[in-house]
């Protein structure tokens, strides 16, 4: 049997602009594939500029994004925008939640120079958002196994995980499942110069190593800077690239990291010379480009919690252009870059060692040209359509998740969301638990129960 046709809104706060951040270049794929089977509109709470033949893109208000939700049959959405528009967690709509970047352990590093309490307030607001998604959601979609793991232990303390959701599915991917990013099916074309040749300062024999995304605080370029300074007296030729700085979405300011990598690399003598800063956002179909003229892609971190949880979508890029790879392990695709020979991983902050992988990359050619191929032979395996397999088949037969339309245990999870009173205990459970405290451990027990309940 034909699944029926469904009515899906895709919602981000990002801007669909042609300079598209991950969030929103996420948002565009799924649209774009959900599109070739169901009536599609992808919505944004910011900017957009940018169309496409198989879907509506549009700017909305708080007033039309609740019409969009009220026209659907299947909402996706990502990032603040339920805790903006709170009307969406009170919907009877089918709800998945794309929780692909765990904010709040982001924010612990993004707000590391806040004053105390703000920092406080901050990574409170992130988590109370994402818990928000937690209890509410019917489908969630994350970026990696080892992120779901992550994603079942909150949904595990919320009370997500329980008889009714466990009951229908023991695996649990009925309702969480991995959906990571992807890369285009057709590979990339160099249209036209974007580096060699073109930034001033960057010959079209130099080598180039090429960070492909934005700075953030948990990323760390200064290690890199501090190795291409090293790198430069054995290689004069190379050249470092940061690919992009000024955010496309202006919610997003420029962060500490980005003063810092600027000041080291001019302490060091290297701006201009062997460092270069793009002060804007390169265009997401003007990429290709960039990660065609590299010898190398870039990626460095630091060694905190907020790697062990992320997907650096960067790197599916470098993938996509076959461009060898250098990163910093401890991340998800750590371990594919050595198991699969995409290039050199190194230790958190270990200049040296850093040095020296950059050096192998750029001076033998053979490893190199190894490194392209073995790309080559991944690629496939991230393609867009392979990626969104879980979320095809759930949209082609949503369902609402079963706690959630079970009166007792929806009334349990509205409570944790401050949209209801505590769930009713009856007497005959009043009487059931008395029963069990005098047997359990006597009068003594039964009263400091008792005593609990009342702080309760």
């Amino acid at each position: 049997m034909t699944p029926a046709r469904r009515r899906i809104l895709v919602a981000t706060v990002d801007t669909l602009t042609a300079k598209m951040a991950g969030p929103a270049i996420r948002a565009w794929h799924i649209a774009s594939a959900l599109a070739a089977e169901h009536d599609v509109e992808l919505v944004t709470t910011s900017s957009c500029d940018v169309t496409d033949p198989g879907f509506r893109a549009r700017s909305v208000t708080g007033d039309e994004l609740e019409a969009a939700v009220a026209w659907c049959d299947v909402v996706l959405f990502q990032g603040f925008l339920a805790n903006r528009h709170p009307f969406l967690l009170a919907s009877d709509k089918v709800v998945i939640t794309d929780i692909y970047d765990p904010i709040h352990l982001e924010t612990l590093e993004q707000s590391r120079d806040h004053p105390p309490t703000a920092r406080r307030d901050s990574v409170d607001a992130a988590t109370t958002v994402l818990n928000e998604q937690l209890l509410r959601g019917d489908f969630f979609i994350c970026a990696s196994e080892k992120q779901r793991d992550f994603w079942l232990g909150q949904l595990a303390a919320l009370g997500r995980i329980n008889p009714l959701t466990y009951d229908e599915d023991e695996t649990l991917v009925s309702l969480i499942d991995v959906v990571p990013f992807g890369i285009a099916e057709t590979a990339p074309v160099h249209t036209r110069p974007a580096v060699k040749g073109v930034v001033p300062g960057i010959g079209p024999d130099d080598k180039v190593l090429l960070w492909a995304g934005g700075l953030y605080n948990w990323f760390d370029p200064l290690t890199l800077i501090r190795a291409v300074d090293k790198l430069r007296t054995r290689v004069p030729e190379v050249r470092l690239l940061f690919m992009g700085l000024r955010h496309p979405n202006p919610e997003v300011p420029e962060m500490r990291i980005v003063s810092a990598a600027r000041q080291l690399a001019d302490e060091l003598g290297l701006i201009g010379r062997h460092v270069f800063f793009n002060e804007d956002w390169v265009a997401y179909e003007d990429r290709q480009n960039y990660l065609l003229e590299a010898d190398v892609g870039v990626s460095t971190h630091l060694d905190h919690v907020e790697t062990a949880f992320s997907f650096r979508t960067r790197i599916l890029d470098y993938v996509w252009a076959a461009l060898p790879i250098v990163a910093t392990g401890g991340d998800a695709f750590a371990s594919l870059i050595d198991s699969r020979g995409l290039g050199v991983t190194v230790p958190p902050g270990d200049v040296d060692a850093l040095e020296a992988a950059l050096f192998r990359v750029v001076s033998d050619a053979d490893f190199a040209r190894a490194c392209r191929s073995n790309l080559a032979n991944v690629a496939p395996e991230f393609l867009w359509s392979r990626a969104l397999r879980p979320l095809m088949e759930f949209c082609r037969r949503p369902r609402r998740a079963p706690d959630l339309v079970d009166a007792d245990w929806a009334r349990r999870l509205r409570w944790q969301l401050g949209v209801a009173t505590p769930p009713h205990r009856s007497v005959r459970s009043d009487l059931r638990g008395v029963g069990r405290a005098l047997r359990e451990g006597g009068p003594r027990l039964l009263v400091a129960r008792a005593r609990a309940r009342l702080r309760h």
